[in-house]
């Protein structure tokens, strides 16, 4: 599925002027239509998996519980 650049930045949450930079470097592979650039959304798909795994580490890592020390010893 084709996007237009406005889309795919839409979707990576990136400015477009960024998108469009990562075209002409060679970073983002993209055709060019005569009007506009159409970037192919499939290479994408790992970007998008590693964010979704990213995410649910992250929430992992918030709900486990601070263990308790075992080096602490109450002076009072």
């Amino acid at each position: 599925m084709y996007k237009t650049v406005a889309e795919t930045a839409s979707d990576l949450g990136m400015p477009e002027h960024q998108i469009l930079h990562y075209i002409y470097n060679g970073r983002i592979r993209a055709v060019h239509d005569g009007e506009q650039f159409l970037i192919n959304s499939g290479q994408f798909d790992t970007y998008h998996e590693q964010i979704e795994r990213i995410k649910e580490e992250i929430e992992i890592w918030r709900n486990t519980p601070i263990p308790e020390d075992i080096d602490v010893k109450d002076e009072d």
